[in-house]
């Protein structure tokens, strides 16, 4: 069980902010799936919206949660604290911390929303 109170999970798109980039990365969904390298953006969102389950889930959900590209998360915590992660990541913000709250590797291995929801509810009860 960890020790520290959890303020609120940091999703990372591995993609850039922006209308330009939204557009490309949904061309490059429809083109060629098999190497769209962002799992996250994959599987919490379709070509043009958002995975009806992980909605609903995100809308449910009473822990805080906050959604950055990899850009935005640049700007906000890498330039401050010297982050270095790779995309897509979700990281867990304590009182005293950020940490890996599911790691890139594992995100690339899941195949659903539902797979995703539950590991973030299994851990989510670990804080």
């Amino acid at each position: 069980m960890n020790n520290s109170t959890l303020h609120k999970l940091l999703f990372v798109y591995n993609a850039d902010s922006g209308i330009r980039n939204a557009l490309l990365d949904s061309a490059h969904k429809i083109l060629s799936p098999d190497t769209y390298d962002c799992n996250l953006c994959d599987i919490t969102f379709g070509v043009f919206t958002e995975n009806k389950v992980w909605k609903a889930f995100r809308e449910e959900n009473d822990g805080q949660m906050e959604f950055l590209h990899k850009d935005e998360f640049a700007k906000q915590y890498a330039s401050k604290f010297g982050y270095k992660f790779t995309f897509p990541i979700v990281l867990a913000i304590t009182e005293d911390a950020m940490e890996v709250f599911v790691g890139t590797e594992e995100l690339n291995t899941l195949e659903s929303a539902e797979a995703l929801v539950t590991l973030i509810q299994e851990r989510q009860a670990t804080y």
